[in-house]
């Protein structure tokens, strides 16, 4: 592995290198949960193979074979493995001297120039999702000509960070506090940094923007209105949309009808699903895979849907990460942020929002609709 490890003579702290390693024994109690685990018998809906109720029987008999059959956690694991992980302690004084691990996985750049770049995930991701992007930066530059400093940290609650607080609660606002803090403390505060966020990584991100001068700018690929589907206030109803804009409404209008019980589940009764699903590794890759399913571009592989639920299943990332769904208030739409920020579409994002509307946002700097 080239030397991506190198923190900048700024940094303040130094995070200690860390390699993922589940114990023996907790892979054969999964392995003994997953081979007990009843598929339920056929329905009328679960033999439908469209999607509109969900996934099919089909499907999940296929993919607990291939999880039990073919899958390796521990070939999984070097991948993994192969990437600079990284195990960082950050203090937050101000709210009662609370320290909190986390996990991030980094290329750090030898460039006196580098751009610090914090790469956020959302629900059902991880830092699994961006490992190919950094496969292709370690592809394309050596440590000596990176641009960038690449920084994907797991949020608290997910993978190996640690579990919010169990005396208090716990939101997205605290999420951004520790993320600022974490490039804060990697040397970042002086010239600043630049943020990137998807789903919950998104509202994080722009928290990061309004509240912290060190930030100086932010990318986001999901910016949900409170409306969703209808232009936000000082936007008119008669702005000209384009054909692909107009397509990316009515996939909000329908994932509003027929996709969204999750989240208010995930909103309203965390603890049950949460103590449901953290029961049994069937039902996670149910819950889980289905969302992989219905929102992606391309079919993905039952190899990486496996590897994000086992990833899920093996840190309980399951009922510690869906904390962000009970604050279910999104920044004010008529909030307007003070940093550049950039705006990139994708016609499958389940909730993609016209240029038109996201410029309310503020100072919107970068656009760009990509194809997938």
């Amino acid at each position: 592995m080239a030397n991506y490890t190198t923190l900048p003579s700024t940094a303040t702290t130094r995070p200690k290198p860390f390699q993922v390693s589940i114990h023996e024994q907790q892979l054969s109690e999964f392995k003994t949960l997953l081979k007990l685990s009843k598929i339920p018998v056929p329905t009328y809906e679960s033999l439908q193979e469209d999607g509109r109720f969900g996934i099919s029987h089909k499907w999940l008999v296929e993919a607990k074979r291939y999880w039990e059959e073919e899958f390796d956690w521990r070939k999984n694991e070097e991948y993994i493995n192969s990437f600079p992980n990284f195990m960082a302690t950050i203090n937050l004084p101000a709210v009662g001297n609370e320290d909190f691990k986390i996990h991030f996985v980094a290329l750090f750049s030898q460039k006196a120039d580098a751009i610090p770049v914090a790469i956020l995930h959302g629900w059902p991701g991880s830092f699994l999702e961006y490992l190919p992007l950094l496969t292709l930066m370690k592809e394309k530059y050596t440590p000596q000509t990176l641009p960038y400093h690449l920084i994907v940290p797991s949020l608290p609650g997910y993978a190996f960070s640690s579990t919010p607080p169990l005396t208090r609660n716990f939101d997205q606002n605290d999420v951004a506090k520790i993320m600022h803090q974490l490039m804060v403390d990697l040397g970042f505060e002086s010239p600043g940094y630049l943020v990137q966020g998807g789903d919950i990584g998104s509202m994080v991100a722009r928290r990061m923007s309004e509240f912290y001068e060190a930030c100086k700018g932010f990318h986001i690929n999901f910016y949900p209105t409170p409306t969703i589907t209808f232009p936000p206030d000082g936007i008119v109803a008669d702005v000209p949309l384009t054909d692909t804009e107009r397509a990316g409404i009515q996939r909000a209008e329908l994932w509003k009808r027929t996709g969204n019980a999750y989240s208010m589940a995930h909103g309203t009764r965390p603890s049950t699903i949460g103590l449901l699903l953290g029961a049994s590794p069937l039902a996670l890759l149910a819950w889980v895979g289905e969302k992989f399913l219905a929102w992606s571009d391309e079919p993905l592989s039952t190899e990486e849907i496996l590897r994000c639920v086992t990833l899920y299943w093996f840190t309980e990332s399951m009922g510690r990460g869906i904390y962000p769904y009970r604050s279910r208030t999104l920044l004010s739409e008529t909030q307007t942020q003070n940093k550049p920020f950039g705006y990139s579409y994708f016609p499958k994002e389940i909730c993609p929002t016209p240029a038109a509307w996201t410029r309310k946002l503020g100072d919107m700097v970068y656009y760009k609709e990509h194809d997938k």
